[in-house]
């Protein structure tokens, strides 16, 4: 079952400047980003067990983020 709900992914639509989504694209887009976030979740359990830690940082998250550089460095 997904985690992230459509009408959040539709609005990121609409804030872009779509008029109109159809629902396949919005089943597409989460779909798409719950692939990458817990690909990112991952990568950061493994960042935060490499720093001996349990906590999950913010800095780990960057850093997988910087390394795989699938999204702005601004993030």
């Amino acid at each position: 079952m997904p985690e992230i709900p459509l009408a959040p992914v539709d609005r990121i639509f609409k804030k872009a400047g779509a008029e109109r989504v159809g629902e396949d694209a919005v089943q597409a887009l989460r779909d798409v980003l719950e692939s990458i976030a817990y690909d990112l979740a991952n990568r950061s359990i493994e960042m935060s067990k490499h720093a001996n830690r349990k906590t999950i940082t913010a800095e780990d998250v960057r850093a997988v983020i910087r390394i795989i550089r699938c999204v702005p460095l601004s993030v």
